[in-house]
């Protein structure tokens, strides 16, 4: 069975004030798009999740644990499971964070029905 979504008629939804969420998931892995909007209250925090961050555009400085660095449009970054961290915009433009999640999780989306 094929499960197809349009991306662009997944509609966001609010977080919290700032920041803003749509996703799809399959049975193994999610995929969220955040929408980070310069000042919004960072959170800091960790989950059982490997997540790859994937910036499309904009600016955020990341910390993770220790330690913080700056990605930009194009950059890529590991979050490694357990790991505590959060992220800053940079600038005034909003940053849209494309995020892969393992495995999927299930609060941001249901999987897809089974064949």
């Amino acid at each position: 069975m094929i499960h197809q979504v349009d991306w662009s008629k997944i509609p966001w939804s609010p977080v919290r004030p700032g920041v803003d969420r749509k996703s799809f998931s399959g049975n193994g892995a999610t995929l969220a798009l955040h929408r980070l909007m310069p000042g919004h209250e960072p959170r800091p925090h960790s989950h059982h999740y490997e997540q790859i961050v994937y910036i499309v555009g904009g600016t955020a400085r990341f910390h993770l644990g220790n330690e913080s660095v700056i990605v930009g449009t194009g950059g890529l970054l590991l979050i490694p499971p357990n790991v505590e961290h959060w992220a800053e915009t940079i600038g005034d433009e909003p940053v849209l964070n494309l995020d892969v999640f393992t495995p999927m999780r299930a609060e941001y989306a249901p999987p897809p029905p089974a064949d």
